[in-house]
């Protein structure tokens, strides 16, 4: 049989555990976030039939379908994202579903578009949707949850830029021209003026002068406009200036009305104006959005472009229902992001799941091995069971450090005698003597994260600083204060959906710079947590009891 040559096609990608290792776990809290807002999962066919996925493409974006005939002579595509499949789904199971539909789902799209650093032929997208109400507190939560997925994975200096479509419609009012067509050409080009500026928009706008009614004065008049998207850095003051600028057009009043709500609901829910940015030349898909349209932003890593993007969309669904049905949405470009991360030397430093190697010393210690590793698994840490009983220790240490496993677990017949077990540290060598019974904690203790965000390095201790307290999310529990070196200092509780600003405010000043770390449990129950605080309190009796 001849040898067949291993490549892979231009534009894809293998995902080695190096990179599905620190992926998996960003998907993770991408997912933790969106149910925390009270999405639910959706899934639906890599495949379907080409005219639902055509849907409202457009001629451009039709030529970057992966479109063919299956063997039943089917015309059928990849998806070429997951919204429109979420719309069939609205349309099909419409009586089912409860309205608003609030979903989320993650899955590979495919785009034979032109492969470049971050971009792919093959991608995730991870999206959010509210389908079946047109309020603006759905708009507002999108970009909430932009600002909650950013967060959790601890994406510094990004900038989440908003703007309306119907600003466009109140900016084609006033400039006079009916023309559809020729309207979108000039969207298109102000979409391209942080990447090309104002001489590269005045040069495309140029060519299509003549076009529609569209002459010297409409141009004079979109420059015009887009220096109110360099004029200021306040957001209100900038929807001020646009106000004052399309007065006189209905719809770009409405435009504005609509950013300032959605603008005002954002800060009440939480998200801090400084990585908000009204930013009017902001266009998005021109075939479907109808209202908010939002991209994020990485400020050290501009050249990937938006990383997290969506908008509100209330004409698409209506293609598969007899009625119109209102939705806005938003999605993670997951590789993109992950990319720009890697570049930045921010993803998490991770190759593998287990924290710890369960070694087998040799045949007659493999069951006290095996003992070890399933006390380990039910105590909720990863374990990894080394296979060969045969293999020399020095073999099953460099497997350890080979797949960048942090601790390693040796017993041996005197060991299993005692009850006991050596715990190696592959970081530095050192090895303690751990009583069976204690290595769990011993394990929780000296296991260092992989992500350089996460605290002190430990997996289950935060740093007591303003910024992790916004990462606790709005629930309540029990929480520890510690000391540098460990010591709990103080335990208390909160009331469900108080727990950060709790812990924010739990000790005084001068008892603030004893606390190193926090740690917090979440518990839905006041009163249990109430009761367990108080038990806590009376056997460790902490400091600032």
């Amino acid at each position: 049989m001849a040898r067949i040559q291993p490549k892979i096609l231009k534009g894809f990608r293998d995902y080695l555990p190096e990179v599905m290792v620190p992926r998996t776990r960003l998907l993770r809290r991408i997912a933790e976030v969106f149910e925390r807002f009270g999405f639910e999962p959706l899934d639906t066919p890599s495949v379907e039939y080409a005219e639902i996925l055509l849907g409202k493409a457009g001629p451009e974006a039709e030529k970057l379908f992966y479109r063919f005939n299956d063997q039943g002579g089917r015309d059928v595509a990849l998806r070429y994202e997951l919204t429109v499949s979420l719309a069939r789904v609205i349309g099909q199971y419409k009586t089912d579903l409860v309205k608003p539909f609030k979903r989320y789902q993650m899955g590979p799209v495919w785009r034979a578009e032109s492969p470049a650093k971050g971009r792919f032929r093959e991608f995730w997208q991870c999206d959010v949707d509210i389908v079946g109400t047109d309020s603006l507190l759905a708009d507002a939560e999108c970009i909430a949850i932009d600002h909650a997925v950013m967060r959790a994975l601890n994406v510094p200096n990004y900038l989440i830029r908003f703007n309306n479509r119907k600003v466009f419609r109140g900016l084609q009012a006033r400039i006079g021209i009916s023309d559809s067509e020729t309207m979108n050409s000039i969207m298109r080009s102000v979409d391209k003026f942080d990447k090309v500026g104002e001489n590269g928009v005045r040069k495309e706008l140029e060519a299509i002068i003549g076009n529609g009614g569209f002459g010297e004065k409409g141009l004079e008049t979109i420059l015009e406009f887009l220096k109110l998207a360099e004029g200021t850095s306040d957001n209100s003051a900038c929807i001020d200036a646009l106000e004052q600028f399309l007065s006189g057009t209905e719809m770009g009043q409405r435009g504005c009305a609509e950013l300032r709500e959605v603008l005002g609901s954002a800060q009440a829910l939480g998200v801090p104006d400084d990585v908000l940015q009204i930013d009017p030349t902001i266009v998005r898909g021109l075939d479907y959005y109808t209202g908010t349209v939002f991209e994020t932003f990485l400020k050290d890593a501009p050249q990937f472009g938006s990383v997290m993007s969506g908008g509100r969309y209330d004409g698409l669904i209506g293609i598969f229902s007899s009625e119109e049905v209102p939705a806005v949405g938003i999605s993670v470009g997951i590789d993109r992001l992950i990319a720009a991360l890697e570049e930045l030397k921010l993803l998490p430093d991770a190759r593998a799941s287990a924290a710890v190697l369960v070694s087998v010393f040799g045949t007659e210690t493999v069951d006290y091995s095996l003992k070890i590793a399933g006390d380990l698994r039910r105590a909720g840490i990863n374990a990894e069971l080394y296979l060969d009983p045969k293999a020399k220790l020095a073999k099953q240490l460099k497997y350890a450090s080979r797949k960048g496993i942090p601790l390693v677990v040796i017993a041996g017949p005197e060991e299993e005698k005692d009850g006991s077990c050596s715990l190696r540290l592959m970081s530095n060598g050192e090895q303690m003597q751990v009583k069976i019974e204690n290595l769990a904690q011993a394990v929780q203790d000296n296991y260092v994260d992989p992500d350089p965000n996460a605290a002190t390095g430990r997996s289950w201790d935060w740093e007591f600083a303003e910024d992790m307290f916004d990462r606790v999310p709005a629930v309540g529990g029990v929480y520890l204060l510690r000391n540098a070196q460990h010591e709990v200092l103080k335990c208390g509780w909160a009331s469900y959906g108080k727990l950060s600003e709790t812990i924010r405010e739990s000790v005084s000043g001068e008892q603030r710079a004893e606390v190193a770390t926090f740690d917090w449990y979440e518990i839905r129950d006041d009163n249990l947590s109430q009761m367990l605080a108080q038990f806590i309190n009376e056997k460790l009796q902490p400091k600032f009891g």
